[in-house]
């Protein structure tokens, strides 16, 4: 009897290829799609994976737990991976991968699979979540393995396959780039782009308008948060509450004011430098909106832990370390630090930004009477002579050391 895989199905040449492949080593292939946001028609996809001999094909709506179970996690945590990439590829991964061992558990398999290369961060991503969830379960990577390498050298090699075993593919030309789109972002790279001086295309860009080409008008929204979390959003089209629609709107809102792009050059959790070009317009506004919030609503010495904090949680979903001991601490001290993180905060959006304009909170720290130059209110201005007399202690004796090195 065959033994079964699921694999991590997406209906493109390398992944096509790859589930004929297994079923010539001996395997009965479940094909797996995630349904994360993408723009994909999941049906041709279905169709196509039974015609090269897929014996089931599991379609995932994964698009609700994505955003509350990834997303607003990321969100409440400022995640930021190297101060720039909001981390939208790395933060599906656990996603997909959490669902994908569902359906293995489901149909008895013991084996799993996947079409990433063994230079790019995503084997590692997929491989930590099966091994810290499922670690009986075995990986076939066949991008690491050196019968398939041999076999396939590069596209020709894959086309020429597909040719042999009437396995249909994509006639149109191959994209100078590869693109991975789900609710959260979509990231460009490698091709063009791996040079990291080609400036790309205006066309390129499908998530959000030229900035430059934008509506001429600035818009008002606000968004309003519980316990650091969004829970609704406000705009002069009425007010969204479920958490899946409101960030789809919010995406919908940065398309059209052109925000949410950026181009860098990251470092691979494997050593290796890349290039990638992001559009992340929903995450881009609520993640200003939930840094302003917190403001007017976070202790300061909470808000430095966390700050220090922020970057690890960052490093280790990139890295692929969503399921770990480590990140459930990190989660822990999360959410203790978003308690009570509650308001509205009314961002204008124009031409690329996200910019705060306007914010309240119930449990706001924030003492007008206090902040204000012209009211005295409780704090007496003499009081700060001896806070900057025990501040400059440790300055002056730094004064004294080094004049003294100078005699």
């Amino acid at each position: 009897m065959s033994e079964k895989v699921v694999l991590a199905y997406s209906g493109g040449l390398d992944t096509s290829c790859i589930l004929r492949w297994l079923m010539e080593r001996g395997h009965e292939v479940i094909a797996y799609v995630g349904d994360v946001g993408q723009a994909e028609d999941f049906q041709a996809v279905k169709e196509k994976a039974l015609a090269i001999g897929a014996k089931e094909v599991y379609i995932e709506d994964l698009q609700r737990e994505f955003v509350t179970d990834f997303i607003y996690p990321a969100i409440k945590a400022n995640a930021l991976y190297e101060g720039r990439y909001l981390l939208g590829t790395s933060i599906a991964r656990p996603c997909i991968a959490r669902s994908m061992l569902n359906v293995a558990e489901k149909v008895g398999a013991k084996f799993l699979s996947h079409g990433a290369t063994g230079k790019g961060n995503d084997q590692v991503r997929f491989e930590l979540a099966f091994h810290a969830l499922r670690p009986d379960l075995e990986v076939i990577a066949p991008w690491r393995m050196r019968e398939f390498l041999d076999r396939f050298k590069g596209r020709t090699d894959l086309m020429n396959y597909c040719a042999e075993h009437n396995i249909p593919i994509d006639a149109s030309p191959k994209s100078p780039y590869s693109m991975d789109e789900n609710l959260y972002h979509i990231s460009y790279e490698s091709g063009v782009l791996e040079d990291p001086n080609h400036s790309p295309n205006k066309d390129m860009y499908r998530m959000t308008l030229d900035p430059t080409e934008a509506a001429d008008e600035p818009e008002l929204v606000t968004v309003s948060f519980k316990d650091g979390a969004p829970v609704k959003l406000k705009t002069g089209e009425g007010e969204i509450t479920d958490p899946l629609e409101l960030f789809k709107a919010c995406n919908a809102l940065g398309r059209k004011h052109g925000i949410g792009r950026i181009d860098i050059v990251e470092n691979r959790f494997i050593g290796i430098k890349s290039r990638g070009v992001y559009e992340s317009p929903g995450a881009t506004i609520l993640r200003e909106a939930h840094m302003d919030i917190e403001g007017i609503a976070m202790d300061r010495e909470v808000m430095r832990l966390r700050d220090m904090l922020s970057p690890k949680f960052s490093e280790l979903v990139y890295n692929g370390f969503w399921f770990s001991p480590e990140m459930e601490f990190l989660m822990a001290a999360m959410e203790k630090a978003q308690e009570l993180i509650d308001g509205e905060v009314t961002l204008q959006l124009y031409r690329g930004r996200a910019l705060p304009v306007g914010r309240k909170s119930p449990s706001s720290l924030y003492n007008q009477d206090l902040a204000s130059m012209e009211i005295e209110g409780d704090f007496d201005p003499r009081h700060s002579e001896g806070f900057i007399r025990i501040n400059a202690i440790r300055l002056k004796a730094h004064r004294a050391i080094m004049d003294s090195r100078k005699k």
